[in-house]
């Protein structure tokens, strides 16, 4: 049996909240026959049961890094191994954006930005009507205001990171 020769790549997808980026991330994984890495599904599975109340960032700080440490593990395998793999870990920050950029490339892994978008009314819909929904892509309920905290802490593209990514913006409203 001939040995069938697949390009790795690292995917990362990235936006604010309410974008669109995870049912982006599943269309591209679908697309391209990847392996798709959702944090939030992460975070849900393994900590959700634990979450504290009143919420403690910095508990949950802690424990997506942990989780984005093993989800590179296992993403660089699977690369290693020829497969490419779909990233959809929020990359609310230009550095982490940038680090798992740079530990792909030193992985001697190719890597590609995608930038997902839309207006903040319609993004702030989504999230609504997700949480009543529980849809798909529902992995907890975001609060109004922590979609206000959570939309501070975005980071626009850099002008280099939007020269190389693929940009796909959605303006569809919620129905």
């Amino acid at each position: 049996m001939e040995k069938v020769k697949l390009t790795a790549a690292i995917h990362i997808v990235f936006g604010p909240q309410g974008a669109g980026k995870s049912s982006y991330a599943r269309a591209l994984a679908t697309e391209i026959g990847g392996t798709r890495f959702s944090i939030d599904e992460w975070m849900a599975q393994l900590y959700g049961p634990d979450l504290p109340d009143p919420i403690n960032l910095s508990w949950i700080v802690e424990r997506v890094q942990r989780c984005e440490r093993q989800i590179w593990h296992t993403a660089e395998q699977i690369a290693r191994n020829g497969g490419s793999v779909i990233l959809d870990l929020g990359f609310m920050k230009a550095r982490s954006r940038s680090a798992f950029a740079e530990q792909a490339r030193d992985a001697g892994i190719p890597s590609s930005l995608h930038y997902v978008t839309a207006p903040h009314d319609i993004r702030r819909g989504r999230v609504m009507t997700r949480n009543a929904e529980k849809g798909e892509t529902f992995s907890f309920e975001v609060t109004p205001a922590m979609f206000d905290f959570r939309e501070a802490e975005f980071e626009a593209p850099t002008k280099l990171e939007l020269e190389s990514a693929t940009v796909f913006s959605s303006h569809i409203p919620v129905a």
